[in-house]
């Protein structure tokens, strides 16, 4: 099986269908990857926090991490507690996350940037 382009996220988030559509515009071949559907792992989510930190992939402005108690906040102070946070919850994880078929990956949507992500990856 060759590699492709894989978007991570949650089905029903408008920045998720900004994104898709983007893809689709480009003419990209990519598999989503729900994490509600499809969950999230930990060797999943440790992959990413590997590449791109922590601090990039918790949504610290989202409904999501505004509902969780103050103590719950207060208590994400490394990427091991952030980790636990996201598998926990993860809508809280910055979407979409998008992997090139060499497992770079970039994280939020910018229609510029995800252009030039694909030209570069591609």
């Amino acid at each position: 099986m060759t590699a492709q382009w894989v978007m991570y996220g949650i089905k029903n988030c408008d920045t998720i269908k900004k994104a898709r559509n983007s893809l689709a515009s480009s003419g990209i071949d990519y598999r989503f990857h729900d994490y509600r559907v499809d969950g999230l792992d930990d060797a999943l989510l440790q992959s990413f926090i590997d590449q791109l930190g922590y601090e990039a992939l918790l949504n610290t402005r989202g409904t999501t991490w505004r509902k969780l108690p103050e103590a719950e906040r207060a208590a994400v102070n490394d990427a091991d507690s952030a980790k636990a946070v996201m598998l926990a919850q993860p809508a809280i994880i910055k979407r979409p996350v998008l992997a090139s078929p060499q497992g770079d990956l970039l994280v939020g949507f910018n229609d510029s940037l995800y252009h030039a992500f694909i030209q570069e990856k591609s």
